[in-house]
């Protein structure tokens, strides 16, 4: 396999025939298709600079050949490391002008509004942010893009011009997210970015954008310093974490009126967030909002119980259910029973660490 991959080298190249050229790229593509066409694709490092190079090719197919591959091989953990430490300069000799490293290259297609390979491109990223977000984030700050940049196309309406969607930046903010460098630009109160995120949370149009989006607000809501900020009338982030987990259950008068306005007087058609990750990830975003007592308490008071007491009886995946669990009984303790004011200065011992986890693989297990 790998003596059939070397030979079709001489084909997989700008200039080529094109008819060589295509039947070349489509056996590479069916390569990618596998784990083992993968393992032998990878360690042959010329292949994986030829696939970076014909993502300029003239021929939209050819383009869209050698994207559909590279998304294949950095779906592969191994393969995306592999494209990370690719050299292109010297790992294919035979090029008289090698690409640029393959985060460049896909970041310059990304930010074009009339790439047709833009899609699979923001794909290839999220992938490659997987394995070493970090590594992404210096690419893009070395290409004179910041995070902001990203933003700005992720939040405008129809950026591409020629019907790419870009929702898998949504994926690759999540994983940029995982940074304090980024969050920095997220969380800069003197900006607007959080709050172009917030309305994704209710995305119907794409799962993968408005997965993306909850996990950037979950990664963010570890920076405890925040919490007060993201709860205050400046962010407003509890409605938004709410209502997705808000089914169209009526609740009288009195509890209405102690929801957040956006909560009070759902619709009859209201539905709940169909993926079991995304309301795992809203309800673990809100767990850690609720680690100081400050912040514990306007949560009690803006009725969050009642969103959550019916959600329980709705749930039916266990994961979500047992960090639905968690939640509740955070909320319906007393601060005299919690007894400290930040959750995460509290110290557990090791031993009823591991009793806690394995309480809950338990759980996870028994049906």
């Amino acid at each position: 396999m790998a003596d059939s991959a070397t030979e079709l080298l001489q084909f997989v190249q700008i200039g080529a025939r094109l008819d060589l050229k295509s039947v070349a790229l489509g056996h590479i593509l069916g390569l990618t298709g596998t784990p083992a066409g993968i393992a032998t694709l990878i360690d042959i490092p010329a292949v994986l600079v030829s696939l970076i190079t014909l993502l300029n090719d003239n021929n939209a197919t050819i383009a869209k050949d050698s994207a559909l591959s590279l998304v294949n091989i950095s779906a592969d953990a191994k393969g995306a490391q592999k494209l990370l430490d690719l050299d292109t300069g010297v790992d294919c000799p035979p090029l008289q002008n090698p690409p640029s490293d393959i985060s460049t290259t896909v970041i310059k297609f990304v930010f074009d509004p009339m790439s047709k390979i833009a899609d699979f491109c923001c794909m290839i990223l999220s992938n490659l942010s997987r394995v070493n977000h970090e590594k992404v984030i210096d690419a893009i700050e070395k290409n004179e893009r910041d995070f902001d940049d990203f933003i700005e196309i992720f939040t405008k309406n129809s950026y591409n011009k020629v019907g790419a969607n870009l929702h898998y930046l949504g994926p690759l903010l999540s994983n940029l997210s995982q940074s304090n460098r980024v969050r920095k630009h997220i969380l800069d109160r003197n900006k607007c970015v959080i709050q172009k995120l917030l309305p994704f949370t209710e995305f119907k149009a794409s799962l993968v954008r408005r997965g993306g989006v909850v996990g950037t607000l979950r990664n963010c809501t570890f920076d405890a310093d925040f919490h007060e900020w993201l709860l205050s009338p400046h962010v407003d982030i509890l409605p938004r974490f709410l209502l997705p987990l808000a089914g169209n259950e009526e609740f009288d008068e009195e509890d209405n009126d102690k929801l957040p306005l956006d909560l009070q007087y759902l619709p009859e058609d209201k539905t709940r967030e169909e993926d079991p990750d995304i309301r795992c990830m809203l309800l673990e975003a809100l767990t850690q909002l609720c680690s100081k007592r400050k912040n514990r308490e306007f949560i009690r008071e803006k009725n969050t119980y009642v969103i959550l007491r019916e959600l329980h009886k709705w749930e039916k995946d266990k994961k979500a259910l047992l960090a639905c669990e968690n939640l509740v009984d955070i909320l319906i303790r007393t601060e005299a029973e919690i007894g400290e004011d930040d959750l995460k200065a509290l110290e557990v011992p090791q031993d009823l660490r591991e009793g806690f986890s394995k309480a809950d693989e338990e759980f996870l297990k028994d049906e």
